[in-house]
C-alpha cells in the first residue's frame, strides 16, 4: 500500500457497529462489503480515495497502530492499558464501547479461598499485565493464566478460581454462576494515533482528530 494512503485500523464486532455512525459523520463511508459481518475481507476502500480501512481483532488494533501499519485506529482503553505502547497517542475518548474490567469469582466460593484471605492466587484473564499490577498494589501475588476467551469456564473446570474480564450487564457472569467482586477500571473506546506518523503527517492527522472530536461533541 502506498505511503500516501491513510490507513485506519478498526475493531471487529460490537464496537464496529457503535463506531459506524461516528465514522460516517466524520465523512468516511466504507465500501459496501464492510457492512457485511460475514465478509472475510480485511482491507476496505472508502469514499475517499486516499483513506483505507483495515478490520482486525480488537486486541490487534493497537499493535497495527503502534508499529505504523496503520496511522489511526480505534481501540479500547483496556487494550491500551494492557500493552502500554510508547508509540501510541490516544487523544480522544469516543464515548462508545463502554463497559468495565472486573474481577469475578464463583458465587459459592469457599470462604478460605476468598480474596480477603489471599496472599497468592490464580487468575484467568486476557489482561495479565493489568491484573498482576492491580493485585500487586494490594499486596497480593497473582499467577495470571492467559486465555483469549471462554473465561467463565476457568473456575468451573478448576483452571483458576478467579477471572478478570470485561463486564457490561453482568448477565454472562450470572449465567455461569459467577459474581463480580471488584471493578478494576472503566473501559471505553479511544481514537488512537501512531506518534511518528503524527509528526510527519501532522496536518492531515490533526484534521481527522478534529473531525472525530467534533462528531463526539455533537453525540
Amino acid at each position: 500500500m502506498s505511503k500516501d494512503f491513510l490507513t485506519i485500523a478498526l475493531p471487529k464486532g460490537r464496537i464496529q457497529k457503535e463506531l459506524l455512525p461516528l465514522l460516517e459523520a466524520a465523512g468516511i463511508r466504507p465500501e459496501k462489503s464492510f457492512y457485511d459481518d460475514a465478509e472475510r475481507q480485511l482491507q476496505f476502500g472508502t469514499n475517499l480515495p486516499h483513506v483505507h480501512l483495515i478490520r482486525v481483532r480488537s486486541f490487534d488494533v493497537a499493535t497495527f497502530v503502534a508499529f505504523g501499519a496503520a496511522q489511526i485506529g480505534v481501540a479500547g482503553s483496556d487494550v491500551l492499558t494492557e500493552f502500554d505502547y510508547a508509540d501510541i497517542y490516544a487523544p480522544l475518548d469516543l464515548g462508545i464501547g463502554r463497559c468495565r474490567l472486573s474481577l469475578a469469582r464463583p458465587v459459592d466460593m469457599d470462604e478460605s479461598e476468598k480474596l480477603e484471605r489471599a496472599s497468592h492466587l490464580r487468575v484467568a484473564t486476557k489482561y495479565p499485565s493489568v491484573t498482576a499490577r492491580w493485585f500487586s498494589e494490594r499486596g497480593i501475588q497473582a499467577e495470571c493464566i492467559r486465555l483469549s476467551g471462554a473465561m467463565e469456564l476457568a473456575p468451573a473446570l478448576g483452571l483458576a478460581p478467579y477471572i478478570v474480564d470485561l463486564v457490561s450487564s453482568g448477565q454472562t457472569l450470572r449465567a455461569n454462576g459467577l459474581v463480580e467482586v471488584a471493578k478494576i477500571t472503566d473501559v471505553s473506546s479511544r481514537l488512537i494515533v501512531h506518534r511518528p506518523a503524527y509528526k510527519t503527517r501532522s496536518g492531515e492527522i490533526s484534521e481527522w482528530m478534529a473531525r472525530f472530536s467534533e462528531v463526539r461533541s455533537q453525540g
